[in-house]
């Protein structure tokens, strides 16, 4: 029995199919918190004084280290992983070959406490210096060069190389986003508006960069582009303040954190938000796998997981009696694609089809004329495979205008 809760608002959201979220318990190290795909095809996450990788099937390996990850990780241009950690008050880069042989190089300001990581264009590693306000630089041979931010205490985290041969990063104190060349020269761009303490950042397949929030309610998505034009984009029900990548769906996925959640948006805007089995695993980074997949880690559950990338984008509107149903629809398989209305009197499907693979998702739309007013209606859409739904989406509109009401609704039996 499928089922979801009307929610505040006129309109509500169905969370995913949980069966399409598969989570693995790490048995050494803890507190998992950055995760990066590896050359090897692996995935590859700090999990205290350890570094572990998980294969796509599954197999878990751990390597000790002697100093604190920080949580971020990331792969190198030399078949390495690099990743930003503390030893005490130093601040350091650590270096970990795929046979788990380590590395470290301390950086030059003390208390630097280092966070994000990333390989650049030019062929060395960037990284953020929280705690000494600095953009790092560190080449594949250890050296070590810094950078200060304009802005003081700006406390910078996330770090992405963008479109443009440029490093872009967050001010999360600041309240601004930077850019810094690859000699050492740093823009700033106030981010404004309702958008707040910048958090992490990402490349997305539109060619513009895009981060979460660190402050609650962080309730919006931003979006900047080259260009330093900021846009933003609001979530619904929770909130986005994890790290975010590009998926290989063509949209951005985003953790939750404290709301256990991860999340897609895409180009357009249209996010989708799914809650993970485990209570209170407090999400924190996501990588897009090998195998086409998202990937990503749990700190308070220990968990690292895989959840498929596929979305639905369900968006439901009422005028002049017509019901509008958009979707933005991705997924990286074949599936096939079905969508039910619910109304007072009665459920009906209002389509089935096979679809291929949706790379970037597609915006299509539905539309019932001379739909007369009933109150609340529901509907209810999924992607299925031959092994079940790959992901599904569900909305409840009040067409009467009063706005929803707090009841549970039991959808359709068989709709498998």
């Amino acid at each position: 029995m499928l089922f979801f809760a009307l929610l505040s608002g006129p309109a509500a959201m169905l969370q995913a199919q949980r069966d399409t979220i598969f989570e693995y318990p790490i048995s050494q190290g803890c507190c998992p918190n950055g995760i990066a795909n590896g050359p090897d095809g692996a995935l590859w996450f700090t999990a205290g004084y350890a570094i572990g990788s998980i294969t796509t099937s599954g197999s878990l390996s751990y390597y000790p280290v002697s100093f604190t990850p920080q949580g971020a990780i990331a792969a190198g241009p030399d078949e390495a992983l690099w990743f930003t950690g503390s030893d005490g008050s130093v601040g350091s880069i650590g270096r970990i070959t795929l046979t788990g042989d380590v590395t470290q190089y301390p950086t030059l300001t003390v208390n630097s406490f280092p966070q994000a990581i990333t390989a650049g264009p030019d062929g060395a590693m960037w990284f953020t210096e929280s705690g000494a306000n600095n953009i790092g630089r560190i080449t594949t041979a250890g050296v070590i060069q810094e950078y200060p931010i304009p802005t003081p205490n700006s406390y910078p985290i996330g770090i992405a190389a963008g479109p443009d041969g440029a490093l872009w990063f967050t001010e999360s104190v600041g309240d601004k986003i930077g850019r810094i060349t690859t000699t050492g020269v740093i823009e700033e761009f106030a981010i404004g508006g309702a958008l707040t303490s910048p958090n992490w950042i990402t490349t997305g397949p539109d060619g513009a960069l895009w981060f979460t929030e660190l402050s609650l309610p962080a309730a919006r998505i931003g979006r900047i582009t080259t260009a330093g034009v900021v846009t933003s984009f609001v979530l619904s029900p929770e909130g986005a303040t994890g790290q975010i990548a590009a998926g290989p769906d063509g949209a951005l996925w985003f953790t939750g954190g404290v709301f256990n959640s991860v999340g897609r948006i895409t180009t357009s805007g249209v996010v989708t938000e799914y809650s993970l089995p485990t209570a209170s695993s407090f999400p924190t980074g996501i990588a897009a796998g090998s195998d086409g997949a998202l990937w990503l880690v749990e700190n308070s559950a220990g968990n690292v997981a895989r959840a498929i990338a596929c979305g639905i984008g369900l968006r439901l509107s009422f005028a002049n009696s017509t019901l509008t149903i958009d979707f933005d629809v991705g997924v990286t398989t074949a599936a096939k694609w079905r969508a039910w209305l619910v109304t007072g009197s009665g459920s009906s499907r209002l389509f089935e089809k096979s679809v291929k693979p949706l790379v970037p998702p597609r915006a299509l739309t539905e539309t019932l004329s001379n739909f007369s007013s009933q109150g609340n209606i529901e509907v209810f859409s999924s992607l299925s495979s031959a092994n079940g739904i790959v992901c599904s989406d569900g909305q409840i509109l009040d067409t009467a205008g009063s706005g929803a009401v707090g009841q549970h609704a039991d959808m359709p039996q068989g709709l498998h």
